[in-house]
């Protein structure tokens, strides 16, 4: 098996930063979309009723809608990692796993959107539980459209493990290039990664203080993907094109 050249290597390197760093801006908007605005309006509606911010069919559908075109977003975010975690694993076999695990992630999303636009068509069921306390949407879901549920939990639970990739290959890039922009975005996963499980877990057991917890979850949706972002281009200008 030959050893790839010192070129090879370069050039694979900025092929795979660069493709790094548009996943991370596709998962910095995406993120906005899917996680911080519905979780910002659903708290303000719980919390302070009025106008556009009153749970009903027409708010639900919104917020669904939201949630569609982020996870389309955050669909496209991932095969772009998957691709910059496949194209430095030509170079660095630790990125294999990071690769695997973004292909499954990506089931996940497109679980999530038949989920998403089920909610679209049927909203009825869903508006005076999620008024009554809006971090166990889940388990309304689960009430009103047992599919819808099965098929969010599912995806859920497979999108979580693309997320375990996205971390793994963050953590792993801001070793191989130095990037302290890029090991943070993956410790800001990582996080992240422990707070999304407590609307799963609230469907067997009380947590406590969930609400709160849950807050803190588009803080670090956001962060990650920009500290990645922002890593991903220091990198790319650090790595001068090869000639």
């Amino acid at each position: 098996m030959s050893t790839p050249s010192s070129i090879q290597v370069r050039t694979m390197d900025r092929k795979g930063a660069g493709r790094l760093g548009l996943g991370a801006g596709l998962g910095f908007v995406g993120a906005i979309i899917t996680i911080v605005v519905p979780v910002v309006i659903l708290f303000v509606a719980a919390d302070f009723p009025g106008g556009f911010f009153t749970i009903n069919s027409r708010f639900i559908e919104v917020t669904a809608i939201l949630v569609l075109t982020g996870a389309i977003l955050l669909l496209l975010s991932l095969f772009l990692y998957r691709q910059s975690f496949s194209l430095l694993r030509k170079i660095d076999p630790r990125f294999y796993v990071a690769s695997i695990l973004c292909i499954i992630g990506s089931i996940g999303f497109l679980l999530i959107l038949v989920a998403a636009a089920v909610v679209v068509g049927d909203t009825s069921g869903l508006i005076s539980c999620v008024s009554g306390h809006p971090s166990h949407a889940l388990t309304c879901l689960e009430s009103g459209q047992p599919f819808g549920a099965v098929t969010a939990i599912l995806g859920f639970l497979l999108a979580w493990i693309g997320g375990i990739g996205i971390m793994v290959g963050l953590l792993l890039a801001g070793n191989r290039f130095q990037s302290g922009a890029l090991g943070g975005a993956g410790l800001c996963y990582a996080i992240l990664l422990l707070l999304l499980l407590i609307p799963l877990a609230s469907l067997f057991v009380t947590v406590p203080y969930d609400a709160y917890l849950l807050l803190l979850s588009p803080v670090l949706a956001v962060i990650g993907p920009f500290l990645a972002l922002w890593g991903s281009t220091r990198t790319l200008g650090r790595l001068a094109p090869v000639t």
